[in-house]
Order: C-alpha cells, then structure tokens, then sequence
C-alpha cells in the first residue's frame, strides 16, 4: 500500500488544473488523461506513469475537432437561438 507520496523517480502528474472530461472522448481536456489514469495515478509505477505520459500527445488532435456549430445543435437535437 502506498502512504500518498508518488513512488521514487516517477514522473509528476500532467495535470493543469482544467479538469473537464470531453463526454464523447471520456478523456479530460486539460491533461488528456482518461478518467480511469486519473484515477490511478496514484497508484501507478513509474514505467506505467512514462507509458501515459508517452500516450497524450497523440490524443490531443481527439479534442480539436469542432461540435458541429449550428449544424451540430440540430443535429444534437438543440435548434438554434
């Protein structure tokens, strides 16, 4: 059991403190964990810290994608303003 201090040599969490999960992708937009690597952080081995971190930045283009603007309010089922 771990007494809430990473382990030794492990990388810090990339949090940024924008913590709002994207619905669709269920990662968060700030650091571009998903919820469970959140979660676990903790918990995790440095290799397994360095595996995420290696992870994120090929999910940002997941988060550029626009909403669709008035198209994806219809089509969401919202009409617009």
């Amino acid at each position: 059991m771990t007494d809430g201090r990473p382990p030794p040599h492990a990388p810090a969490s990339p949090c940024v403190n924008i913590c709002v999960i994207h619905p669709e992708t269920r990662i968060c937009t700030g650091c571009l964990r998903s919820i469970e690597e959140i979660s676990a952080w903790p918990k995790l081995a440095a290799e397994d810290r360095r595996a995420i971190l290696d992870a994120l930045p090929a999910r940002a283009p997941l988060l550029q994608q626009r909403r669709g603007g008035r198209a994806g309010r219809i089509k969401r089922g919202r009409a617009a303003d």
